[in-house]
């Protein structure tokens, strides 16, 4: 029986200040690995699932250490594909109140940078997966990592297994001279399942919700603006069953609403609105999001509850350190549950 969701992208070490200093002020560098498709497989391993992910590493100390910590999570490591010099690094300074964060990419010629067409064997990869995720960032990369992701996409169509997507723009990573207007189109047309933010579909595709603006929302994000979003990139890409779109309302870089839309057969399904005052890491918040959403729908027979379950994840996420989304199914369906109140466990 296939059971395995495999994800393919590239994981970084991530250096971020302590305390929230700014990169001028800082004399160390809190060291931890992150990078969006890592950040979903750790998630699903923690709720239990069988996980894979793939990438290409370089044979050196840091990439040693890169996967004991995945393997520490219980995320498969077994695909690998080794070469190259360098793994990829960014720099993290967390903003607060009306500062917002920043993060400096230290990425060029990294392995995965490197990655060619044939060097993953993803027919062995893919023999006993049931999931395949991606996101926009890995062919944002380099013009071999978008066609590893697009060899990935057609074999994984090949053999019946469900492809999901998170747009995950990037402006700072399109370097190659390709804009993911170019190269996004071919790689999304295989997909199931897309989750994008308010702003991936409109700088992707020119597809946007009349009358929003990001900067302007105040904390107040009206759910049903984007169901036009929805059934437009269904319209363009016919093979899409489910788009989601998270739903980011930004009151300053400490306190955030958050929720969510699916669209699916026809139907508009609309989470609840969070507001999470204090926020400890945002980083990896649309990563712990698609791994609740792809737990939901492996586990409930029910958009709304796998919905839910996405939206209650990622808002615990926003309260933990570093990118890895660190808490478990109950903990995640008590907040569903509505029990928010963050009492001692004894």
């Amino acid at each position: 029986m296939k059971n395995k969701i495999v994800t393919f992208g590239e994981i970084m070490l991530r250096l971020a200040t302590p305390d929230y200093l700014r990169f001028t002020q800082t004399s160390s560098y809190n060291a931890t690995f992150g990078g969006g498709e890592a950040n979903v497989a750790v998630s699903l391993a923690n709720y239990g699932l069988e996980t894979e992910f793939i990438t290409r590493l370089p044979n050196n100390d840091i990439a040693r250490a890169c996967v004991m910590d995945l393997r520490r999570y219980g995320v498969g490591v077994d695909n690998i594909v080794y070469g190259g010099n360098r793994v990829g690094i960014y720099f993290l300074e967390t903003g607060a109140v009306a500062r917002p964060s920043k993060v400096i990419y230290d990425r060029a010629n990294s392995s995965i940078a490197e990655i060619e067409p044939g060097m993953i064997d993803w027919k062995e990869v893919f023999k006993d997966a049931k999931w395949f995720h991606w996101t926009g960032i890995t062919p944002a990369i380099s013009e071999g990592a978008a066609k590893v992701c697009l060899e990935a996409i057609k074999v994984a169509n090949e053999m019946g297994v469900t492809v999901s997507c998170d747009l995950n723009y990037r402006k700072n990573l399109w370097k190659y001279g390709k804009k993911a207007s170019e190269v996004m189109p071919e790689l999304v047309a295989g997909c199931d399942i897309v989750l994008g933010n308010e702003e991936d579909a409109e700088k992707v595709f020119g597809i946007k919700p009349e009358g929003f603006d990001v900067t302007q929302t105040a904390g107040e994000v009206n759910s049903a603006e984007f169901e036009s979003v929805c059934t437009q990139l269904m319209q363009r890409f016919p093979s899409i069953r489910k788009v989601i779109i998270t739903l980011r309302g930004s009151i300053n870089a400490n306190h955030n609403t958050w929720g969510g839309v699916l669209y699916s057969d026809n139907s508009l399904k609309i989470s609840r609105r969070y507001d999470i005052t204090h926020i400890v890491d945002r980083v990896g918040g649309g990563d712990s999001f698609m791994g609740g959403l792809i737990y939901g729908l492996n586990t409930y027979d029910d958009d709304q509850k796998a919905l839910d379950f996405a939206v209650a994840a990622s808002c615990l996420k926003h309260t933990i350190y570093g990118d890895f989304n660190q808490v478990t199914v109950d903990e995640v369906e008590k907040l569903m549950g509505g029990d928010g109140s963050g009492r001692v466990s004894r």
